[in-house]
């Protein structure tokens, strides 16, 4: 696997080929309709992303010392989101995730190309990543 600031650039470079937003919006469509299958029985609230206007569901395992992640979204460009984030931060170690400053998002363009709504179901997002590894770096360290 590659490290985070190469799929970070290789995301950005994605990003980049396409000219106006509706293209990118397909992409990210397209990036959600590839998402791993997230099973029914885990769509549960405790699994819920809060502050998302649409349900977002978010698991994370860790195994080996890395955090994976899986979900899920009743949105099409939402779970786009989603599965651009988990593409950069499933298998990586809860320090690398809580370090990143997720920086390529502004890169892209993404936050301000998104409605207010979904702007603040993406932060959520960002924000519940963050804490997911900042309390597996608390754990580790115990």
């Amino acid at each position: 696997m590659n490290n985070i600031e190469d799929k970070k650039q290789e995301i950005i470079e994605d990003f980049s080929v396409y000219d106006e937003w509706i293209d990118k919006y397909e992409y990210l469509i397209d990036l959600g309709k590839n998402l791993e299958p997230y099973p029914q029985e885990k769509k549960t609230d405790d699994r819920l992303i809060k502050g998302c206007q649409s349900r977002v569901w978010l698991d994370s395992e860790v195994k080996d010392g890395k955090i994976f992640f899986w979900a899920d979204s009743d949105a099409i460009i939402t779970k786009g989101i989603i599965s651009l984030l988990i593409s950069v931060y499933s298998g990586r170690s809860a320090e690398e995730i809580a370090n990143d400053d997720f920086g390529f998002i502004e890169e892209i363009g993404l936050k301000e190309n998104l409605s207010p709504t979904r702007a603040n179901g993406l932060f959520s997002m960002i924000e519940t990543i963050k804490r997911i590894a900042e309390e597996n770096v608390r754990e580790e360290k115990e």
